[in-house]
């Protein structure tokens, strides 16, 4: 057995974990070049590693989910990760032509995929569950808390900052009578939002947000705040404080961290979100100062789990259609970046806010 074996036995202990244990949360190696991997580049060695198919584990959700709650990660110090920290803290990667990275990587992966995953709205984002039991009432309960927050009325001019496919201007469209801008940097999403929306008075633009400069009566942005990066959280809030008429709503969703500042993942840049940063409620609340009131902070990032475990199971089913398109390695990519995220949410490390805010405050 080697020293760094040795090591990750002992690290492994500390979150109940065993290397080729019994039980469902413990990895079995099947090439022991993971261990010196996974030392030397942190996540995204054993992001790759799992890949390639140098270890397995039947519940990966729950593997990690230990691994989260023990802070093991904090443990393991390589360049990857120092790296993915000094760029993403000292270089502004959103903006120019790195804006569009995203939607090229990610989103525009294939529409087929994400109908598959995300059920019957397309709507990429954690859904509401406090009254719902299934992944697609969830999500309805999301729109409308969103359309109820904001008080639309039919008639009002409403804005969606990365507007995905649509399926948020439509149903506010539908169900609350607003005409409605959507702009996206994802052309299948764009592509897709167009069909979606036709014959309604909604207008989807392939654009990056900071063009926008035109008067809105309410805006929202569901998911993409954690693309905008925070050398730009001020100049976001800069132009939605300046697309936004005075008496107007904004609400904001997205993901938080509890730390700050917030550590990119190497493994999750390279393969899944380029670019992306998730913000601490500090750097939030900095960027908004002197320019919104907060009229409420709401967290409801424990239903981000269950929203992931229905992605998980989606994607489970549809693999069998899937697969002629995507390979087994995207598979494990898949699995590996699901697995992961759902463990993030389980342990709290990571949360789901909406924030719902007034330039001059509501009377």
């Amino acid at each position: 057995m080697s020293d760094l074996q040795t090591r990750a036995i002992r690290l492994l202990d500390q979150a109940d974990i065993v290397p080729n244990g019994p039980n469902s949360c413990d990895p079995q190696v099947h090439d022991p070049r993971l261990y010196p991997r996974v030392f030397h580049h942190g996540s995204l060695g054993l992001g790759e590693a799992y890949m390639d198919g140098w270890w397995d584990v039947a519940d990966i959700a729950d593997f990690f989910y230990r691994v989260q709650s023990a802070h093991l990660e904090e443990r393991l110090h390589n360049i990857e990760t120092l790296s993915a920290h000094l760029r993403a803290r000292f270089l502004n990667m959103q903006r120019g032509a790195h804006a569009w990275d995203v939607g090229h990587q990610h989103y525009d992966l294939g529409n087929d995929l994400f109908q598959a995953m995300l059920g019957k709205y397309l709507v990429y984002s954690c859904g509401y569950w406090e009254s719902a039991d299934n992944l697609d009432a969830a999500q309805q309960a999301k729109l409308d808390l969103i359309c109820r927050k904001l008080q639309l009325k039919p008639g009002m001019r409403v804005l969606d900052i990365g507007c995905g496919w649509g399926e948020a201007l439509k149903f506010a469209a539908e169900r609350y009578g607003i005409e409605g801008v959507g702009v996206t940097i994802s052309a299948e999403q764009a592509s897709y939002a167009r069909d979606l929306c036709k014959g309604l008075p909604v207008e989807i633009r392939l654009q990056d947000y900071r063009k926008l400069d035109e008067p809105f009566d309410a805006i929202f942005s569901i998911g993409m705040f954690e693309h905008v990066g925070v050398r730009n959280y001020r100049i976001y809030f800069n132009l939605v404080r300046r697309c936004l008429k005075p008496e107007g709503l904004f609400l904001l969703h997205t993901i938080g961290n509890n730390d700050s500042p917030s550590r990119p993942d190497p493994w999750i840049q390279k393969y899944i979100f380029p670019n992306s940063m998730i913000p601490a409620a500090s750097q939030v609340a900095k960027a908004l100062e002197g320019l919104f009131v907060v009229e409420d902070w709401h967290n409801f990032g424990a239903d981000y789990d269950r929203t992931l475990c229905a992605w998980q199971r989606n994607f489970d089913a549809a693999w069998p259609e899937l697969a002629s398109r995507y390979d087994q390695r995207f598979q494990r990519m898949w699995h590996f970046y699901l697995g992961a995220s759902i463990a993030v949410f389980r342990a709290r490390r990571d949360q789901l806010w909406q924030l719902t805010l007034s330039p001059q405050g509501v009377p």
